[in-house]
Formats: C-alpha cells, structure tokens, sequence
C-alpha cells in the first residue's frame, strides 16, 4: 500500500532523543526547546518563536492575545481545520467565514473586506498547501480596522510572500509540526510573534497564565499567577525530535519541491486538456512542496477517482469539509454571504501522497492516476 503520508526519520532525531534524557530535564523549556525556537526564528524571519504541543494550541494562545471577548469577530476561510474556528469560539467569539480566491485557495481579500464589521477583532488567514494569502491586501484591511492579523501558516514554514517568509508576514503565526506536515515531531506547534508588545504576555499564556519566564531569566525572584493561560508546552522529547528534523528542513523541503515538480510534469498535459485543474503558486509567492492536489470535475468524479486508486492500495484522501456547512459552524459561527467557491472545491479536491520517503513509489501513484483521468476523458468544466 502506499499510504497518504509516512512519517520519517531524516537526521538526528534518535541520538537528540538519547541527549535529551541524559539531560535529565523532560518538561518542557529545556536546552531542545531553546534549540527549536531559536531555528524557527531563522525560518520565519520572526521577532520571536515559542514552541508548543500543537498548532490548535498556537492558535488558542494568538486567540487570547487578540482579547476576544463574547460577541467578538473574527474573519477567516471557511476551507480550513476546525482549530483555526475552535480558537474563537473557546474565548466565546465568533468565526466569519469568507470565501476562497478560486486561484490560490486562500481567503479572498474583496470578501474579507465586506466582512468587516464594528465587532470584528481580528483575521485568520490561512496559506493553504503551504501557499501564502494575499497578506499585504489583508494587512492593509487589518491596519484600516486596527486588527489583529494572524497567520495560520500550519502547513507553509519555509514558504515565502514577496520575498517575506510565512510567519513574518502578520502580528502571529502558527505552524504546526504534526506527521503529516514537512517538519514533524509527531504532535507540535509554533506560535511565531512579530510585535515586541506581545511577546512577554504570550510567554505568561504559555506558561500557565504565570511569570515564569522572567523568573528564569532571573527578572524577578518569584514567579505567580498573573493572567489567563494554560499548559501550551511541549515536553523536551518532542523538541529533540523536531530539532533533529529542523536541522534537516533544506533536505526535507528540496525533497517535497521535486515531488510537487514531478506531479506538476505528469498531470500538465491533463490540465491543459481541461480534464483537471493543478495547484500553482500564486503571484510572487514560493511555496513549500507540502501538498499536490488535483481538482476534478464534479464529487462523482472525484470519488470514482479515491475508489480507483484505494483499489490500487493508493490512499488519496479529500480535504477539509467546508466549517460554514459543518453542525458546529452553523451552532457558533456565520457566513460573511455565499460561499459557492469554498462548497466547489471541497466537492472537487482529492490530494496525492507527499512524504519524504515516497521518491520510489511515486511513478505507480501517476501511472494509475493517469490511467483514471484517461479513462474518463470528456472535458472536464472544473474551473471554479
């Protein structure tokens, strides 16, 4: 079988594990945290970085950073995972979901624009298969509104917007480094921060609402309570593990990129016959190799296409279910209009394998790939 994604070992990984241990620290903020952070730091071109046990977890810190309050806004794509709409609801707010751009797949800034309103607070926006958003047209609505502007770049580090990298491009991002993402540690995040204001209170959230940090920096001679906050570390075992893969993120990244190229090679044909549409890079964007999708023509279409290649022991799921039509969406959060975009391509979305190891394999996933779309040959209408 040839799985949607595999983790893997690439470096370092089982010997910063041993090291860990003889350190004798396994809580989190120890000597690997410090490592991580100071390598996202280069990464994303960040003011500052703070590992945590997940992306949902960045996001819930940035969540509280924004100060929602109940009956507060905040405006992001419905096409996204449920923490980028749990982060708000948790602090009672309300998500506003905007459409896609039909090109990108990411927040589509017109429709954010419209969707401000006197109670909206901060934006989202998600740089979906690791493509930015249109960040300096959201900036520019985030600034006209004094709001917070908030990456979720859970699937772009390494990615880069006119030369910028993800997670210097908004007040905070989040990242993820859970397996199936470029850079893994199992389950993992970041919450990358670009203003100086924030960086003291995101250490007090991270730290259980308290002073810790400044007491092991020797600010202060005692630490306490004195915010809201939770327990958003994660222990020095998943830091080791991340930092053997962050040391290897060129080899990782080069790795993904040439996956995306060949995919790209051998469906062109296919896309310029009308039968699928492919991913590409938006105007001055760079993206990471994270994710090749291909975009069918109808849901039939693409579920005949997840049935063939499951049949073939080739795994190739769908993606997000949009958040403005799912129960939980509809109970806690609003549609900014019609979404007819982000309700096309859920129907129409099916992604290929991408993972490090897959380099021997991916000539079968195109091969029958291929013998599918060929199959069924008529022009397919996909453009959204």
């Amino acid at each position: 079988m040839i799985p949607f994604n595999k983790p893997a070992v690439v470096g370092q990984e089982f010997s910063f594990l041993q090291e860990a241990v003889d350190r004798g620290q396994l809580s989190g903020d120890g000597a690997f945290t410090q490592r991580c952070s100071e390598r996202i730091v280069a990464m994303t071109g960040a003011r500052a970085a703070l590992l945590t046990h997940s992306c949902t977890a960045a996001l819930e810190m940035a969540a509280i950073l924004a100060n929602l309050r109940p009956g507060d806004e905040v405006i992001m794509p419905s096409f996204t995972f449920v923490s980028t709409a749990n982060a708000v609801v948790l602090r009672g707010a309300v998500p506003v979901f905007v459409d896609i751009d039909p090109a990108s797949l990411n927040m589509d800034p017109e429709k954010t624009a419209v969707a401000v309103t006197a109670k909206t607070r901060a934006i989202f926006a998600v740089h979906y298969a690791g493509f930015p958003a249109d960040m300096d047209r959201l900036a520019d609505i985030a600034r006209a509104h004094d709001l917070l502007l908030v990456e979720d770049a859970a699937q772009a580090l390494g990615s880069t917007y006119k030369g910028r990298l993800a997670g210097s491009l908004g007040d905070l991002a989040a990242f993820s480094f859970h397996e199936t993402k470029n850079i893994i540690s199992g389950e993992g995040g970041a919450l990358t921060l670009n203003r100086a204001d924030l960086i003291e209170r995101a250490e007090i959230i991270r730290e259980k609402g308290t002073n810790r940090s400044r007491f092991l920096r020797g600010q202060v001679d005692k630490y306490t309570w004195v915010d809201i906050g939770s327990s958003f570390l994660p222990g020095e075992l998943i830091a080791a593990f991340l930092y053997g893969q962050l040391d290897q993120a060129q080899i990782i990244q080069s790795r993904r990129l040439a996956l995306f190229d060949r995919y790209a090679e051998a469906f062109a044909d296919l896309e310029q016959s009308g039968r699928v549409g492919l991913p590409h890079a938006p105007a001055d964007t760079t993206g990471n190799g994270h994710m090749f999708y291909l975009m069918m023509r109808d849901v039939d279409d693409r579920d005949g296409f997840i049935a063939h290649m499951r049949q073939a022991e080739i795994i190739t799921p769908f993606h997000y279910v949009p958040l403005h039509s799912a129960p939980a969406g509809l109970r806690y959060g609003r549609s900014a209009g019609a979404l007819p975009v982000t309700d096309a391509v859920s129907a129409r979305l099916v992604r290929l394998p991408v993972y490090f190891g897959l380099a021997g394999d991916i000539e079968r996933v195109i091969d029958v790939a291929r013998e599918y779309l060929l199959a069924k040959t008529a022009v397919a209408a996909w453009h959204i």
